[in-house]
């Protein structure tokens, strides 16, 4: 039996996105119940030279739509990275769940050879098929981020756990 290239994407991506909104709600709802100022979690990282929560969930976000995008073979649509508050990364996130319900099937199932270039014409240039640039590059780069999200919040003693990672499935 095999998988679609879209089952393998979009419904993982939306999946994940929607857990991630969750956490998120959690994590301004305990700011708000312990006097935290929400920028304190919103700032926070695991370590000095990794990411701010904000940035993580903003590249979380973009490798959705991307890779999503890529897949289908239309634009990636380009947001400001502006966001500084819980009300802004909700938002943002809602704005790639209501993109990726717009891409449908036929669009990417049957893309498994096509070419993917990523940083085009620069030394960091990579070459993929389709599926590969799903489960070697795409997948791996978007859990990294959602799980980095989830684990800055975890740390900074927000009541979160497994189930709240995985969302509904």
């Amino acid at each position: 039996m095999t998988i679609s290239l879209y089952a393998a994407s979009v419904p993982v991506f939306k999946q994940m996105l929607n857990a991630l909104s969750g956490v998120l709600s959690k994590a301004e709802a305990h700011a708000t119940a312990k006097n935290i100022e929400p920028s304190v979690f919103l700032q926070a990282r695991l370590a000095p030279d990794m990411f701010s929560l904000v940035r993580q969930v903003q590249i979380a976000v973009d490798f959705a739509k991307g890779v999503s995008s890529r897949l289908a073979e239309i634009e990636v649509p380009k947001y400001e990275d502006s966001e500084v508050t819980f009300a802004d990364l909700q938002a943002l996130i809602s704005k790639v769940l209501a993109h990726l319900d717009a891409i449908k099937p036929e669009q990417i199932d049957g893309k498994e050879g096509i070419e993917i270039i990523t940083r085009e014409g620069t030394p960091k240039e990579k070459r993929f098929t389709g599926q590969a640039y799903l489960l070697t590059y795409g997948l791996p780069q978007f859990f990294f981020h959602v799980t980095t999200a989830y684990a800055i919040l975890r740390h900074n003693g927000v009541e979160i756990g497994k189930r709240d990672y995985m969302g509904a499935f």
